[in-house]
């Protein structure tokens, strides 16, 4: 019995893990290379641009940093958040 109330635990842990969004305002370059359609060259560009511009206001303005289209974004929006 208690294996399975571990396994459960388990279970639960990795399925909120997999639901956590990325802020894209707090981010470091390895959580957001992690996005499908990111590598690390355009998560270093998301980092260069917020520390040049301030924080996203929206998921959206993503496509204001170079290499990165409407396309991407709406791919990868689900997976975003801008909140504090």
């Amino acid at each position: 019995m208690k294996r399975l109330y571990v396994a459960l635990l388990f279970v639960i842990l990795l399925a909120t893990a997999a639901f956590a969004k990325v802020n894209i305002n707090t981010a470091n370059v390895d959580e957001l290379a992690n996005l499908s359609g990111i590598g690390k060259v355009k998560a270093e560009a998301i980092v260069a641009y917020r520390t040049a511009n301030g924080k996203f206001k929206t998921t959206e303005d993503l496509t204001k940093v170079k290499g990165i289209g409407d396309k991407t974004v709406e791919k990868i929006k689900g997976e975003l958040t801008v909140d504090k």
